[in-house]
């Protein structure tokens, strides 16, 4: 049976709130590895979980914030250097990733922006409202409501027939209820318990829309200290580091007979 697994990477907010690594989940459904999102602690998650950096294909991320994308300069160096990778690599994000993406390794790593990468890389940017397909996966982005310097997106990732939705970093917007219809796995930021910072979502907001999401399942993250001091007073589930998802595909009829 063909089944699609989410392993959550790091489940955390920008600050390391509750000793949590920072946001990335990472999206196997085979042939196909993808991460949503590369925070700057990704590689130490994969490391911790015992992935091999070299099989993910495509990195999608929502923004370009660094608890976002902050990971993919020592992805690439990695890839480049330790695992001597030679698979293609896919980065697709939001208009401005490659401009954004260069000036990081800049920062981080001066003249790393120039290297010759040993494997291909294509940086593919993304539109909101236009679906794109990688490998077998056909990733769909919303706008939402979160500045970041450029465009931030809601992803609806479809693959083996199953839906993973992710919020990416917002406030409520009617982007929340298109993005999650019929998924199976509704990932949602839920920074705050009451309303309180612009840009992010609340567990008193989402109590009150609930009904206005229609996935199957949701998984709240991205949480900070305030959150987690309330987690024994939450009714919605909450995602850890390490945690591993399964959504199994049904047998086609073919195959039954």
């Amino acid at each position: 049976m063909a089944r699609v697994t989410i392993r959550v990477l790091g489940s955390g907010d920008a600050f390391g709130s509750g000793g949590r690594l920072q946001t990335c989940f990472l999206v196997s459904a085979e042939p196909d590895q993808a991460l949503i999102d590369c925070g700057a602690t990704s590689l130490v998650a994969m490391r911790r979980c015992g992935i091999d950096p070299t099989v993910i294909d495509t990195v999608i991320l929502s923004h370009l914030h660094g608890d976002h994308f902050g990971g993919i300069p020592f992805l690439l160096l990695e890839a480049q250097f330790v695992s001597r990778r030679e698979r293609p690599l896919v980065i697709a994000g939001p208009p401005g990733t490659a401009k954004r993406l260069t000036e990081a390794l800049e920062v981080l790593f001066p003249g790393s922006s120039k290297t010759e990468w040993r494997f291909p890389l294509d940086i593919a940017e993304l539109k909101a409202g236009r679906a794109d397909r990688f490998g077998g996966m056909t990733v769909l982005p919303l706008a939402v409501e979160h500045p970041a310097g450029a465009p931030a997106f809601a992803l609806r990732l479809t693959c083996h027939d199953k839906v993973v939705a992710y919020s990416g970093d917002t406030e409520w917007t009617e982007a929340l209820p298109e993005v999650s219809r019929g998924a199976d796995l509704f990932i949602v930021e839920c920074y705050a318990y009451q309303p309180k910072p612009k840009f992010h979502l609340d567990f008193q907001t989402l109590s009150a829309r609930r009904s206005d999401l229609g996935a199957k399942r949701l998984l709240l993250t991205h949480m900070s200290q305030d959150m987690l001091d309330h987690a024994d007073q939450l009714d919605i589930e909450t995602a850890r580091d390490g945690m591993l998802i399964e959504l199994p595909c049904p047998v086609p009829e073919a195959a039954k007979a």
